[in-house]
């Protein structure tokens, strides 16, 4: 068995193997076809992104799909081998079920290893390059809303908020700026508002222009001060006191929860886009183990239609599977579902229906 062992787990990596490939090269070249007049309308050469992106954002990808990438693989082989009753043989030969499935799960538990390590320390550098020019490959209005001004309303600590009216990320500047901070009966103690505000990279701290600032006195008095420059820091670099939507995906597992406990003791009760990231970065390396036991249970058994039906098939769960994901992080990120329920059900949900159909096929 040994030789089928090693005979099966070269099927499963030469498969999956040809699939990463393909994907690659199809991908890359629909995707640059599509993007090359938005990358050089912002002055850049494909030849550029092709070096300094794509490889980025392949990785991203092939993450992201791995799960279903590994299902079709397992899929397409093992439907090859029963049409060409070798499963059969290995069965009649004295193997059972159980023993011709161990390759597999080894196989499949490699990769889900390897992904799981991609998923918590690699793959957020790899956004962190992604990230650095993806704006240049969306459109208008979706490149402004990355890269163009946005209104700010963030809370510092439970007695802390800053509102900025504009502020542009890339620049890290913007104007109408407001500091509030207010005492344990949530009475207004000091306030700061300047005309505008930008990031001073070596000094590790804010400029504001032409403010204004208000402290509570004695006997209900307010002492009023301004001037023309002050500086402020609060402690954080920008990118963190006013994240965008993509942050989480930036940081590495430790540095991901070190970002959630800090939000945590500023008092945002909204972090379900952070944590629907950090239990995503678990629950998709496991679904490759699941699917792959699926996919086995699935295609091992000769049947009419052979391998068209069981791609078929395996297609559609797929499809299902991946829509499952999306669809959750939106429904957890709206706080209508925890998002460690959300990212690990379509898990919960797969498993039972793979111990079925496992089980089914073994006990033929």
């Amino acid at each position: 068995m040994k030789i089928i062992d090693g005979y099966i787990i070269k099927k499963f990596f030469g498969t999956l193997g040809f699939m990463l490939l393909l994907l690659s090269i199809i991908v890359v070249v629909i995707d640059v076809q599509q993007k090359a007049p938005r990358i050089e309308s912002n002055g850049f050469e494909v030849s550029y992104f092709l070096v300094n992106f794509y490889p980025y954002w392949m990785v991203y990808l092939v993450i992201t799909f791995m799960s279903i990438l590994v299902f079709i693989s397992v899929i397409f082989f093992t439907s090859k081998l029963a049409n060409n009753t070798e499963i059969v043989a290995i069965i009649s030969s004295g193997a059972s079920f159980h023993r011709f499935a161990k390759p597999y799960l080894i196989a499949s538990t490699i990769i889900a290893l390897l992904a799981l390590g991609i998923n918590h320390f690699i793959l957020p550098w790899a956004n962190i390059k992604k990230n650095e020019l993806e704006a240049y490959t969306l459109s208008a209005v979706k490149r402004e809303k990355l890269l163009g001004n946005v209104e700010i309303a963030t809370r510092l600590s439970k007695d802390e908020y800053i509102f900025i009216n504009s502020y542009n990320r890339k620049e890290q500047r913007g104007s109408s700026f407001v500091y509030q901070k207010f005492d344990k009966k949530n009475k207004l103690i000091y306030q700061v508002l300047a005309n505008d505000i930008n990031w001073n990279e070596k000094e590790k701290n804010f400029t504001l222009n032409n403010y204004m600032e208000r402290k509570a006195g004695t006997n209900n008095k307010e002492v009023i001060g301004n001037g023309d420059v002050k500086k402020m820091s609060f402690g954080k670099h920008p990118d963190e006191l006013f994240p965008d939507e993509l942050l989480g995906q930036t940081k590495t597992t430790p540095q991901l929860l070190k970002l959630i406990e800090a939000e945590k003791v500023k008092g945002n009760e909204n972090m379900n886009t952070y944590l629907n990231e950090l239990h995503q970065r678990t629950a998709m390396p496991v679904s490759i183990i699941i699917l792959s036991m699926l996919a086995l249970a699935l295609a091992s058994e000769k049947k009419r239609g052979g391998i068209g039906l069981n791609l078929a098939l395996g297609i559609a769960l797929a499809f299902v599977f991946i829509f499952s994901f999306e669809a959750l992080k939106v429904v957890s990120a709206n706080n209508t579902l925890s998002p460690g329920l959300a990212m690990w059900l379509p898990n919960i949900v797969f498993t039972p229906l793979a111990l079925y159909f496992y089980f089914r096929r073994a006990n033929q």
